[in-house]
């Protein structure tokens, strides 16, 4: 099974701008970037990375808001946040240069084992397994897996170290993502094409459509969310910094919250600046109204023009709060559905003049 995946990988392995790589710190930033995102999206995101923070110094170096900015719309930002510290912390602990010793990796914010894995393989060869979700897919269906993987976690990896050729793990674990990517894909699965169609318990028993086994999930839970451009005399608009912690931590946007039963979209953008900003607002024309999945629940978002009335802001659930130009917004790094919000005030944006008339009730 080695000899026939590395065959099959050496005649048709993808070409990507991190295989063949040296440089230990590239290799870590792909394996990164890659988690849960296809590699279509990845490639320009890891060649601005790079030439924007070219070496593990540069980044440990750069600001916080900076590096936020450079990955701004890969989503699972935990990712980004995590890298600028473990590159501070390889600065600090390991003369700038990435460990290569796998108990040093798995200490570095946001390594797991199948990333230090993956590193370490690539960088220098070791024989170390891998499961992300391409193996999963692989070894489900070469297993007849009578479980979803999520339940089966310690025999695939158990499977994984067993297969992992000794003296050959880069290729090895190349092969095996490439395998998954091209051939055993979630549909249709070229079977005719596999180099372990042979030992395969799926094609053997024609179940490669029914497998892996899927967890059942109920519906996504949905959020319906005001949120407020608001502007002031001078046609800027308040921004705020949302927490490190939790979800897009760290990451500007324009203040709002969560719908109450009963409650209309002004009545619920009035409340939640009173308490995240602690500042009246008079609710206006609506902007924009955008829908956004995250991984695990939806949204909403109920966008509507507020002019500032009174009050300092206060930045009550936030890191801070900034009253920016229209022109300067893209300078901050926002969550992906706040690039909507951005090109709507861009093509109709506040003015001073605009009046009670427009509020909504």
């Amino acid at each position: 099974m080695r000899r026939s995946l590395l065959t099959w990988y050496a005649h048709n392995g993808r070409t990507l701008p991190w295989r063949g790589e040296t440089d230990p710190y590239k290799i870590w930033i792909s394996e990164i970037m890659l988690q849960q995102t296809q590699v279509k999206t990845v490639i320009p995101y890891y060649q601005r990375w790079l030439e924007q923070f070219p070496t593990i110094a540069a980044l440990a170096a750069a600001d916080q808001q900076q590096v936020l900015k450079c990955w701004e719309g890969l989503g699972y930002y935990a990712r980004c946040r995590n890298l600028h510290k473990a590159a501070q912390q390889i600065v600090q602990h390991h003369g700038g240069q990435l460990p290569l010793q796998l108990s040093e990796v798995l200490k570095l914010p946001g390594i797991g084992r199948t990333t230090a894995g993956g590193i370490l393989s690539a960088v220098a060869n070791q024989p170390l397994a891998i499961l992300d979700g391409n193996v999963k897919r692989v070894l489900a269906r070469l297993t007849a897996l009578p479980m979803p993987p999520g339940r089966a976690i310690a025999p695939l990896w158990a499977l994984s170290e067993r297969l992992i050729d000794p003296d050959q793990g880069r290729d090895f674990n190349q092969g095996i993502m490439d395998l998954g990517a091209t051939l055993c894909t979630p549909k249709q699965p070229a079977c005719l094409l596999c180099p372990w169609r042979s030992p395969c318990q799926a094609f053997t028993h024609t179940l490669q459509d029914q497998l892996p086994m899927r967890e059942t999930s109920a519906p996504l839970p949905h959020k319906n969310i005001g949120v407020a451009v608001i502007h002031n005399p001078q046609g800027e608009i308040l921004i705020d910094r949302r927490n490190e912690s939790g979800l897009l931590g760290g990451l500007w946007e324009f203040p709002g919250g969560k719908l109450e039963a009963g409650e209309t979209i002004p009545a619920c953008i009035e409340r939640e600046i009173r308490e995240e900003l602690a500042i009246d607002i008079e609710v206006g024309e609506h902007l924009i109204t955008l829908d956004h999945a995250y991984s695990h629940f939806r949204v909403t978002l109920n966008v509507h023009y507020c002019r500032h009335l009174s009050g300092e802001p206060q930045p009550l659930e936030s890191q801070e709060v900034r009253w920016v130009a229209i022109a300067d917004l893209d300078q901050y790094p926002f969550p992906k559905a706040n690039s909507k919000i951005i090109a709507a005030i861009l093509a109709h944006p506040p003015t001073p003049s605009q009046a009670p008339k427009d509020r909504v009730e």
